[in-house]
């Protein structure tokens, strides 16, 4: 139908102008004549002629089943179903015509700029009411996005389009990716579920989505921003997003929370219900009067302090971690020793410094619902007859409401880890660990995930011998459970490499990766992401066990296998590539290692931002690679920018601000500017004594580049002090063996020698 038609269908609607398309056809304004009321009347893609005939009658009637629902449901945030029919090889529905914007429209009026705070908590809070309603009615959405919201003048917003989307994708209406049975119409929005392709579909999905849609209005882009639908597909998949609040620091760490927890890769990860992010919104049961907004929600923007009623609690300050666990770790659980939940809320964990990207990677996020089957498993009751009843558990505390808590404080525990908070998680999920074993016995899924997470929580607690202990627990348990080959297995005898490589303990780490690939590609396929990660990996330890040209080998073939899975943008692809980079200059090629760091940060800088630790990681290496090149003063120039560009985004303290400041002070004194050199070394050192402190392997450096510009400068016996200095710390805190000892050992000879050379 041309624009300028205004034909009638079925002797009723005439219709108008086309007022929008997509890929499942046009939407007209129209009119009923019968009733003398404007409509918009939604025009599916021709049926076509080519189909067989008994095909397009299950079709028609599938149609027909489809509108039906969609007209039954009856709800302020719907929008009505008036009719429906077919009309010349055409089917089409009447719906009432909104007067209003989809959200997509909305960010494109506003420049593609998030919205106001308040709106995208209005906003979520009405289309939870919404999907409450439909779930309840067992009816799922499958592909909302924010051409599916629309928001009306009066502040209203309604969802369109219900099984409509998914008539129309199981009937080839809208396009698909080949041989996948994904509708590529919107790639940015899909759970991963739908991603899979053959799983269960259930209302858990229509969270997720919710939750993509919330991330982009309130950031301005979607979750995983990128040009490859791969690469979209993949990080919905694979890939834990990062938080709101790295596009937007001021949203409320509650609003940013909430979408992450949504954004959950396993569906059980994520909120019960759209009830349940109602009740997230507001502090209030989902009953609560539409549009009500939370006390966290006002007054961005004026510079007062957010203040909460989050989940019921006080308006005070907000504090995430007690919002998150306030209500789940004050009370004791039926079964547990009276108190050993309870734990006070002290300073925050620490979180860690980012690893160099060149180092090897851990599962990508926190949840680990981004490997297949390793998030929380859905919770039923023991077996009365089977399973282990908690010891001293009160008659009326039944078994399904102890595991209910369990499972409140399980999310509890993953909530803190997103915050940075790993310490604090660790104590929780230590607290789950335990209670979980009595209820559900030590090898019951559930328990291992709790303990999965408390190893997880304890590496990045600065734990690590006791995040391996844990880590080899689950793997033996898992084994047990699931087989050696499941792939939750592998994860956990993956990460107990990973914190082996941490420990500096490679060829251990070398056996376990090894073995684990062997299992990864025996039943995942050698081109699989988690295959692909464990390859990474396995590269970064064989460069550390000094095998540089198979360690070269192998990430090469990884960052080109990488690249024609994900695309070459990809943070995955980039992370390979740097470690390409490091090997070649281990290996001695440092023009080649400088042009592989530059063409990484140019990508990163693209994809990710100039900003991001990952670009500033690859231009600190190729100042590395400039100095080994002799072009010192490029490197100095380089250094004092990423210094002053540390500084703005980490701090002016920030172990890596003053990694900067160390290697420009390296590169003056490789310019003979020595006074210069030895002043930035002195001011790095007494920053890093106070920050990290005085026997931190980075401090001693700092020390040690001390005395190289004393010396260079004539002032021996402050050099030889200094070296003294080095060499006794590490006399005492790595022994009088270790490598790094005897070196410092060999600059103190030294430097006495040259000293005595100079006496009269």
């Amino acid at each position: 139908m041309a624009d300028t038609d205004t034909r009638l269908i079925q002797g009723r609607y005439r219709l108008h102008e086309v007022i929008g398309r997509g890929g499942m056809g046009e939407v007209w304004r129209a009119t009923d004549e019968a009733l003398g009321r404007r409509v918009a009347v939604k025009c599916l893609r021709p049926l076509g002629p080519q189909r067989d005939p008994a095909a397009l009658t299950v079709l028609r009637e599938r149609f027909r089943r489809e509108a039906r629902v969609a007209a039954a449901l009856q709800h302020r945030g719907i929008t009505v179903v008036h009719d429906f029919g077919e009309s010349d090889g055409v089917l089409f529905l009447v719906m009432e015509l909104l007067d209003g914007r989809n959200l997509s429209q909305l960010l494109g009026d506003n420049g593609k700029d998030p919205l106001p705070v308040g709106q995208v908590v209005d906003i979520a809070g009405q289309v939870a009411d919404a999907l409450a309603y439909t779930h309840r009615q067992g009816v799922v959405h499958r592909d909302l996005k924010p051409a599916n919201i629309v928001r009306l003048t009066d502040g209203a917003v309604k969802i369109c389009d219900f099984g409509i989307a998914r008539f129309a994708a199981d009937h080839g209406i809208t396009s698909r990716l080949t041989g996948t049975g994904i509708a590529m119409g919107t790639p940015h929005y899909m759970s991963p579920e739908q991603i899979g392709g053959g799983g269960e579909i259930d209302h858990r999905s229509d969270l997720y989505s919710l939750g993509c849609v919330l991330y982009e209005i309130a950031t301005g882009v979607p979750p995983f921003d990128l040009d490859d639908t791969w690469a979209v597909l993949v990080g919905h998949r694979d890939t834990v997003p990062a938080p709101l609040r790295s596009h937007r620091p001021e949203l409320p760490a509650a609003l940013d929370l909430l979408v992450l927890d949504l954004l959950a890769k396993a569906p059980e990860a994520r909120p019960r219900d759209a009830a349940e992010i109602r009740a997230r919104l507001t502090g209030a049961p989902a009953a609560a009067p539409p549009g009500a907004l939370p006390g966290w929600a006002g007054g961005i923007g004026t510079g007062r302090a957010a203040t909460s009623t989050f989940m019921g609690l006080p308006t005070a300050p907000y504090d995430p971690a007690t919002a998150l666990t306030g209500e789940w770790t004050r009370a004791t659980v039926p079964g547990a020793a009276t108190g050993t939940v309870a734990y006070a809320y002290g300073a925050a964990g620490a979180a860690p410094a980012a690893a160099p990207a060149s180092a090897q990677t851990s599962a990508p996020g926190h949840d680990h619902s981004t490997l297949p089957g390793t998030g929380p498993v859905p919770l039923t009751a023991p077996d009365p007859g089977t399973g282990p009843e908690p010891a001293d558990s009160p008659a009326s505390a039944s078994a399904s409401e102890l595991i209910a808590v369990l499972s409140g404080r399980h999310r509890a525990g993953l909530g803190l880890g997103r915050l940075g908070r790993w310490a604090e998680a660790a104590q929780v999920h230590g607290t789950v660990v335990r209670d979980r074993g009595r209820v559900l016995g030590a090898d019951h899924p559930d328990t291992l995930a709790s303990r999965y997470e408390l190893a997880f929580a304890l590496a990045r607690s600065a734990r690590p011998e006791d995040a391996l202990r844990e880590f080899g627990g689950v793997s033996e348990g898992r084994a047990r459970a699931l087989g050696a080959d499941h792939a939750d297995t592998l994860a956990a005898r993956q990460e107990t490499a990973y914190v082996l490589g941490g420990l500096g303990r490679h060829g251990e780490a070398h056996a376990v990766y090894a073995a684990v690939l062997a299992a990864r590609e025996r039943t995942m396929g050698e081109r699989h992401p988690d295959t692909l990660r464990c390859r990474h990996n396995l590269a970064f330890t064989l460069g550390r066990l000094g095998r540089l040209p198979e360690a070269y080998a192998t990430a090469r073939e990884v960052a080109d296998a990488r690249a024609r899975l994900l695309g070459a943008d990809h943070p995955d692809t980039l992370a390979t590539r740097h470690e390409v980079a490091h090997l070649l200059g281990r290996l001695g090629r440092w023009r080649d290692a400088l042009d592989e760091y530059g063409e990484v940060a140019d990508a990163r800088t693209a994809a990710l931002g100039t900003d991001h630790p990952d670009t500033l990681a690859a231009r600190y290496e190729a100042g590395i690679c400039l100095g080994r090149l002799g072009r010192s003063a490029e490197a100095a120039e380089l250094y004092r920018e990423l210094a002053e560009d540390r500084a703005r985004t980490a701090g002016p303290e920030h172990p890596e601000t003053l990694r900067a400041r160390h290697g420009l002070g390296v590169s003056l004194g490789r310019l003979g500017r020595w006074e210069d050199a030895l002043a930035e070394a002195r001011a790095v050192g007494g920053l890093r004594t106070r920050v990290l402190g005085p026997d931190h392997p980075d401090t001693l450096i700092s020390h040690r580049e001390i005395a190289i510009g004393l010396g260079w400068l004539g002032r021996h016996d402050e050099a030889l002090a200094e070296y003294r200095r080095v060499a006794d710390t590490r006399t005492r805190t790595l022994g009088a063996t270790h490598p790094d000892t005897i070196a410092a050992r060999a600059d103190e000879a030294h430097c006495r020698e040259r000293g005595a050379g100079h006496r009269p």
